[in-house]
Order: structure tokens, then sequence, then C-alpha cells
């Protein structure tokens, strides 16, 4: 009973973190530090190396069994499968009803994602240090990728298989850093409303099926979801290295430009809330109350999370 309930409260930890992270400005790594598994979450993450790995993966022989468990107590695995389906049932409940959301309430939601990445950008960038021009530089270069990138990349950006992994790698990497939301990088790459729209069909198609309704739903979404989920493998044990290097090598920069990012994007909710406007013929002046109230929600709720996570060292 006390290793259920252990396991339970690990996969409850994993939810927290991964509805964090399926919201754009709330990183799920700052919920990692809160509820107290960042620093074990990072250990298991660079732990999983190409050798420990095949050592699990030579588990199917008999002889090598024992010595794959222990690898696979090495990797810390157990904890990684439990926080992982926390995660993944959190993000798949979130992005799904923020596509409701987004179909039905459009300003309000890109107003709240508003207040969410500006509040985060300001609380974040009272730790940034632009003391050197190379800082400085990172910060520019940071602001202009992502306001840029998220002026036309929903419309630039195909969304093929490909681009739909590479987002996954970045925006799954990106929990590990406390701060710098995942899905907020997905809006940046023009991804985010397309896998709300994904994911949302895809459990609908899920339901469907365990209704006997045939399995349609799930063939027409599964390889984006897939090819999404295998990126997303594939960043925590690459991209989340480079990115720990970087931090090492020069931590100031990297946190500079990572922190821009967070600013530049704030050009996404306008995009996308001007283009709803301009499709349902709203004008600015009409939808201007509805989107500031949920702005202002969203921002509160950053304080709030900020507030938890003031007397954490990061």
């Amino acid at each position: 009973m006390v290793g259920l309930r252990k396991w339970a409260t690990i996969y409850l930890k994993g939810v927290a973190m991964g509805s964090a992270d399926a919201v754009p400005g709330v990183s799920g790594g700052t919920i990692a530090l809160i509820v107290g598994v960042y620093e074990r979450l990072v250990a298991a993450i660079t732990a999983a190396t190409p050798s420990r790995l095949r050592r699990i993966l030579a588990g199917v022989r008999s002889a090598d069994r024992a010595d794959a468990l222990t690898a696979f107590r090495e990797l810390d695995a157990g904890f990684l499968l439990a926080l992982g389906a926390g995660i993944g049932t959190a993000v798949v409940a979130v992005l799904s009803g923020v596509d409701y959301l987004l179909a039905t309430r459009p300003v309000a939601t890109y107003g709240f994602f508003f207040g969410l990445i500006a509040a985060s950008a300001a609380v974040l960038f009272a730790d940034v240090d632009l003391a050197t021009p190379a800082r400085k530089a990172a910060a520019v270069a940071g602001f202009a990728v992502a306001f840029l990138a998220s002026g036309y990349a929903s419309a630039a950006v195909a969304s093929s298989l490909p681009v739909v992994a590479v987002a996954g790698a970045v925006a799954v990497s990106a929990m590990i850093l406390p701060g710098i939301s995942g899905s907020l990088l997905l809006i940046v790459l023009g991804q985010y409303d397309y896998m709300a729209g994904t994911v949302g069909r895809f459990v609908d198609g899920v339901a469907a099926f365990a209704l006997g309704r045939g399995p349609a739903g799930i063939v027409e979404t599964a390889p984006v979801v897939a090819a999404f989920c295998a990126g997303g493998v594939v960043g925590l044990v690459t991209i989340a290295h480079a990115v720990r290097y970087a931090l090492e090598r020069a931590r100031a920069a990297t946190l500079a430009f990572l922190v821009s990012l967070v600013v530049g994007a704030l050009r996404a909710p306008l995009v996308e809330t001007a283009a709803v406007l301009t499709e349902s013929g709203e004008s600015w002046r009409a939808a201007a109350p509805r989107f500031a109230l949920a702005a202002l929600a969203g921002a509160g709720l950053v304080v709030v999370l900020n507030r938890y996570s003031a007397a954490i060292e990061y």
C-alpha cells in the first residue's frame, strides 16, 4: 500500500507539471521545483545514456535480465514512467480543453495566454543579468527570433510530421527549464493550435473507438501524436543535454536568450486574436474588455505560482 501511494503521488506531481506546461507561459519546470521532483527529474534524464538504454533493451534475453533490471533502476525509470504518465494525462486533458475554448471563446483564451506570457516575462527578467554586451546581444537575438517567428509561423510553417516531431523535441525539452513553457515554444513555432486540435480529435477518436464506432478518428490523428511524442523523447535525451551544456558554459547569456524568447512571444496571442477578429468582423474596441479581463486572470495565476516558488533555490 505504501508503494502504491508513493507511485500515485509521483503520478499526481506529473499531472501538475503537465497541466502547467500545456498552458503557454506557465512552466512545468517551475512546478517540478515546487513539488520537489526537479533535481530527481534532471538526474534521471541525464542518466539516459545510450549504453544504459542498450542494457535495458538487452533484457529481452533471459541471460541479461538481471543487468537490465540494474540499469532500469540506475535510470530511475519507474519514476520517469510514473511522472511521464501523469504529465501525458494532463497534457491530453488540458489541450482538449484548450481546443474547445479556442473554438468557443477565442478572444478570452488568447487574452489569458497573453497575461500568462506577460507576467512570466516580468517575473523571469527580474533574474536576468544584462551587464555585458554578449548578454545584451543574446537577449536581442532571443526577442527577435520569437517576435519574428510568432508573427507568421502559423501561416508559414506547415504542420508536417517532421515539423511536428521537431516541435515536440523543443517543447518537451523545455520542461526541464524552470520558467520556460513548452507550450509557449509551440506558439512560437506556430504549432500550438494545431496540436491542441489534433489532441482533441485524438481523444474523441479514442472515445468513439471505445463505443464501437470504429478507429477512423485514431487512424487520422495517431501519426501526428506519435511524431510529437517521438520528438519529445529525442528532445529529452539530446536537446536537453545541449541546453544544459549551454547553461553550464554561458549561463547568463543563455538565460537572457531564453527569457527574451518569452518577451518576443507576446506578439503571438495578439496576432492570433487579430486574425479571429478579422474573421468574425468584431472590432478590437468591442473585444478589448474580454481580452483584458482574461489577461489579468492569466497574470494573476503566474503571480500566485511565483509566490509559491519564490523560496525555492533554482
